[in-house]
């Protein structure tokens, strides 16, 4: 009974340190980075932390506050589509989401071994290359803005250096740490996007600037734009606060 109430006590402290960083990452500028009209977000760190380190519960009750503080933002700090994270499933829901998901994918992947681990981060990794090269093609094809093929093209080289530290540095470690930080971050910016899609698609588009005839476009464009650079900080800081944990204990 004792060592359970000492486990108790632990994953509460846990919730209540990465919670309070949640909370000023929420409550201030450095949890979200501006893309275009909206916002790129690290907030999802400190739950995918959590869950890998704590389990599905601690990651969820972070995802909790992170999706709480995304009202917050959206109240204090308001943006032409703001609105939408004033909708408890598309500001919380997809946040809680992140912690489970996260937490059982990285023990599904602890019992596939090694081999399969790295097969299925590089399947993973070569997807995003050929999803962003594919959409240098069609932006080069329509001859849409230089922009966009530029960031892809910026996208693609972040990726190829994952690949490249993946091989060389971290060979078999940490890869079940990756998988699942990737998995969690898209958790997070698929979960959002669909409910914004549901909800408020023409809206959201409209708020934008954008052409709502076009709104599925728009909301995937925003998807890439968003979800890959936060994807990839989330790799590199929770690769190193997860192993950096894992090693002291």
């Amino acid at each position: 009974m004792e060592k359970e109430k000492r486990f108790t006590v632990r994953k509460m402290t846990i919730i209540g340190v990465l919670g309070a960083i949640s909370a000023v990452l929420g409550m201030t500028p450095l949890g979200f980075i501006p893309v275009g009209p909206t916002r790129a977000t690290i907030m999802h760190i400190p739950v995918i932390i959590g869950a890998l380190m704590e389990g599905p519960v601690v990651g969820g009750f972070v995802g909790l506050i992170f999706g709480i503080f995304s009202i917050f933002q959206a109240i204090t700090n308001p943006t032409p589509v703001s609105f939408v994270f004033l909708n408890p499933i598309v500001s919380i829901l997809p946040r809680v989401l992140i912690g489970i998901v996260s937490s059982y994918v990285y023990n599904r992947l602890k019992k596939m071994g090694k081999e399969k681990t790295k097969i299925l981060l590089y399947l993973i990794l070569i997807g995003i290359i050929s999803y962003l090269s594919y959409g240098i093609y069609i932006n080069i094809k329509n001859q849409s803005s230089i922009w966009l093929s530029l960031m892809n093209i910026g996208l693609i080289a972040l990726t190829l250096i994952i690949i490249y530290f993946t091989a060389t540095k971290l060979k078999d470690r940490a890869l079940d740490i990756i998988i699942s930080t990737t998995i969690g971050t898209l958790t997070n910016t698929v979960g959002v996007l669909t409910m914004i899609y549901i909800f408020y698609a023409e809206r959201f588009v409209g708020a934008i600037g954008g052409d709502i005839n076009t709104a599925r476009k728009v909301i995937m464009g925003i998807g890439v734009a968003n979800g890959l650079p936060e994807t990839i900080i989330g790799i590199i800081i929770v690769t190193s606060v997860v192993g950096a944990l894992k090693s002291r204990r």
